[in-house]
């Protein structure tokens, strides 16, 4: 068991050495896309423009909890609980962006274009544009600027179809699109003055020769509908889950614009939050003020005619029942004057809701007039609340939204329940001051007893002191609204404002990309070879035979880097000659040592080496001092005469038609104890011949005059010669051809041949690359089939050389019949 543990081990060691030698046989590919990924890293970082982010936080308060002004002065409890979500909403609404906008200096974009690169300079820019509000200007065109000594500067513009926009109106002029074209020299401060605009350019503070003289820089006038599109894409998250605190950020290539557009954000944001906070207060001082205009003069009169009538009449002092009847007449007086200033209220109230019922930001609540009644406030209170969850419904739907119907429909319910409930407290009202003057009137009847000057000064007290009462109540109700407004807050605060200290850009990540860039130059090699490997439908290592085939494997035969054909006889110290010895051993193996074998050679197609085996395998022999007979049996396309530059005109076709005898068909070969056999004049019927008994006749007889007899047949996967064959063989070789022979094609043949049962097959793998990592084979192939590398890395180090001379050249070359 812990051997069999170890060869795994040692076949998963294997197997990563050769994936890496795999990929290192592209090397070259690995650094050249690294170093493509990494340039284009580095130009992407150097000319993108970077990318800051700027944030703010504020604290939503959401409780009821706390000091409030406005219940101490008994203006009402309305500070309703606010969602947090319906704030963030506010927070994004159109209208607070644009509020935000207006109250910035975002008009104009200045900008400075350097080395391809063009960046905002904002409050950095050497110059100023100031227009005039009252005259038209053109939006998104870019006007150039480059400063010159003496005071001057060149302006360019060209522009097609631009957008004349008034900013006094902020809205662009319907129907205003121009040709613009501006090309000229002017003075700083000369007026640039035409129907389509009407500028200055100033020089300011920034402008520092040595930096800005000759430089390219250029401004554009900026609608406001565009900076409220360009400024909408900051985001609002709480902080966490649990608490109301938001983050507001925002990601702008300058980050000083960024920062002052959330710091207006968020100021505006309370100060509309505020304003809201203060309208009823707002909305009671200024119905106070109406109703002191009209009593204001009433008052006067009154107060000149008891000053006049004390001057013109001498009076008496009134007894104790007078006093009485006076004490109780100012009474009643000052309830009256508080039931008609209250009346007022109804009417004005009853007016408010019928004609006005669509805008509630001028309605006046019960208690800020000192009115106690908790039915109509709490109509009030549930109208002001239902038009502020309308209105925040708007934020996310339409008006014809079902949500925004559902609202309506109920609003125009609790409406009418208002009017009656006003129509009804009018009437109690009214009522209730008739009772008072049938009260005075009865008082009055006791007061005409009286002397006639002191009922004349009665009356006159009486019409000032009710004015007076009247006034006072007035003054004192607008007393309290203004304290209340004076001390309102705002329910939210700004816990952090939008910094730029030591901030840093967020895009383009430099040392993200440059690491991306390294992955991405080592991935594509990778996915190259690997899916190289993958589409490749060709045998490339022993893996592959193994998946195919259980026939064992008697060796391999590298590539051959020689010009000739018969490289064992010619470069007997070769490696390639040495791979063949291997494979001689290993087929004695196979042959279970018998002293004479008969060797067949055989692949799926051509083009495989079949032939180049065949030759090679026989020389191997006839070197080993066996006496070896070589075949040519592709009877269809002979070819062996063609290497050894024999002839043809006889073979073993002719034997088997019986024109020729054995020994006048067997030919010398230039090599020791090697003869050839070659295939002869190309017959119409090559299997017939070889299934002929004559066939039989010509192995039998070659058996007892050779030791090793190679015979060399068609593919197997075009005719069926080498099956016939095969009867007579001790040892068939199956030759397979690396990163040629196809998968599927060797799969179909050797699945054939396996049910066949054919015995003593063996695969022969051939024209194998021997550099490191090449398609699979080369290094750690041939393990346990007796050829190994017991010399090392590569063939030799001493024992064989591929750089040697073809030996017995001259006799070779003669026999051969080169010159």
């Amino acid at each position: 068991m812990e051997n069999y543990i170890k060869e795994i081990n040692q076949e998963e060691s294997v197997d990563f050495k050769q994936l890496f030698f795999k990929f290192y046989r592209f090397w070259y590919l690995f650094i050249i896309t690294i170093f493509t990924a990494l340039t284009i890293a580095f130009l992407f970082n150097k000319y993108t423009e970077p990318i800051y982010k700027v944030a703010t936080t504020v604290m939503i308060k959401d409780d009821k909890s706390g000091f409030d002004p406005q219940a101490m002065l008994g203006l009402g409890n309305l500070r309703g609980a606010q969602n947090l979500e319906n704030e963030i909403g506010v927070l994004k609404s159109r209208s607070l962006i644009t509020r935000s906008i207006k109250a910035l200096d975002f008009n104009i974009s200045y900008f400075l274009e350097d080395n391809f690169v063009t960046r905002e300079l904002y409050t950095k820019s050497p110059f100023v544009v100031v227009f005039d509000t009252a005259s038209v200007q053109p939006t998104g065109v870019r006007f150039t600027i480059v400063i010159l000594p003496d005071n001057k500067f060149t302006l360019t513009t060209e522009g097609e179809l631009a957008s004349l926009y008034s900013y006094s109106q902020h809205k662009v002029i319907e129907g205003s699109e121009v040709n613009l074209k501006l090309n000229g020299t002017y003075k700083f401060g000369q007026e640039i003055k035409s129907e389509n605009h009407n500028f200055k350019v100033l020089l300011n503070t920034n402008y520092v020769p040595k930096e800005h003289l000759n430089k390219r820089m250029v401004f554009i006038f900026n609608k406001t509908a565009d900076l409220v599109s360009a400024f909408s894409g900051f985001t609002i998250e709480p902080i966490n889950r649990e608490s109301s605190i938001v983050e507001i950020s925002m990601k702008n290539p300058n980050p000083e614009k960024a920062a002052d557009f959330l710091n207006m954000l968020t100021s505006v944001y309370l100060q509309r939050s505020l304003e809201k906070k203060n309208q009823i207060a707002t909305n009671t001082i200024n119905f106070i003020d109406e109703q002191l205009l009209g009593i204001t003069d009433s008052l006067q009169l009154a107060e000149s005619n008891l000053q006049q009538f004390r001057t013109t009449n001498e009076v008496m002092n009134f007894d104790f029942q007078t006093e009485q009847v006076f004490t109780m007449m100012k009474e009643l007086e000052n309830k009256k004057a508080e039931l008609i200033v209250k009346n007022k209220y109804y009417v004005h109230l009853q007016k408010y809701v019928i004609e006005d019922g669509g805008d509630i930001d001028g309605l006046t609540v019960p208690s800020s007039m000192g009115i106690e009644d908790p039915v109509l406030t709490s109509l009030i209170n549930e109208l002001t609340r239902l038009y502020a969850e309308r209105g925040e419904a708007l934020m996310t739907a339409r008006e014809k939204n079902p949500i925004i119907a559902s609202f309506d429909d109920r609003i125009r319910i609790n409406k009418k329940t208002l009017e009656e409930n006003i129509k009804n407290i009018i009437k109690t009202s009214t009522i209730a001051i008739r009772d008072i003057d049938s009260r005075i009137n009865s008082l009055s009847s006791r007061i005409n007893q009286l002397p006639g000057t002191q009922r004349a000064l009665f009356g006159i007290e009486r019409k000032f002191k009710l004015n007076d009462a009247i006034y006072t109540y007035l003054l004192e109700k607008r007393s309290e609204a203004q304290i209340t407004r004076a001390s309102n807050l705002a329910d939210n605060e700004v816990i952090d404002d939008a910094v730029i200290d030591k901030i840093q850009p967020v895009f383009p990540k430099k040392t993200l990309n440059y690491t991306i860039a390294l992955l991405l130059g080592l991935v594509f090699p990778v996915v190259y070879v690997m899916g190289k490997d993958y589409l490749n439908d060709k045998i490339l290592d022993k893996k592959d035979l193994e998946q195919l085939t259980s026939i064992p494997l008697a060796g391999h035969i590298i590539h051959n880097n020689k010009d000739s054909n018969i490289v064992v006889a010619e470069f007997p110290k070769s490696s390639i000659a040495e791979s063949f010895r291997s494979v001689r051993t290993n087929l004695g193996y196979f042959a279970k040592g018998k002293d004479k074998q008969v060797i067949l050679v055989t692949s799926t197609m051509v083009s495989e080496g079949k032939t180049f085996t065949s030759i090679n395998l026989a020389s191997i022999f006839a070197l080993y001092g066996k006496k070896t007979l070589l075949m040519g049996y592709d009877l269809r396309k002979p070819k062996i005469y063609q290497d050894f530059g024999l002839s043809n005109t006889e073979g073993i076709s002719s034997f088997l038609i019986s024109h020729s005898d054995v020994r006048s068909v067997i030919q010398k070969s230039p090599l020791d104890n090697l003869d050839v056999m070659m295939a002869g004049p190309i017959p119409p019927n090559p299997a017939e011949l070889i299934a002929s008994e004559r066939n039989d006749e010509l192995i039998e007889t070659l058996k007892g005059m050779y030791d090793f007899i190679v015979i060399d047949t068609p593919p197997v996967g075009l005719v069926t010669d080498a099956f016939l064959l095969m009867k007579y063989t001790d040892v068939n070789v199956f030759v397979v051809r690396q990163n040629y022979t196809n998968k599927k094609i060797f799969g179909s043949i050797i699945s054939d041949i396996e049910k066949r049962n054919i015995p003593n097959m063996a695969i022969l793998v051939n024209d194998v690359k021997m550099d490191r990592g090449s398609d699979g084979y080369g290094y750690g192939y041939g393990y346990g089939y007796g050829y190994g590398y017991g010399y090392g890395y590569g063939y030799g180090y001493g024992y064989y050389t591929d750089d040697q001379e073809p030996q017995k050249k001259g006799v070779i070359d003669n026999l051969f019949g080169k010159s």
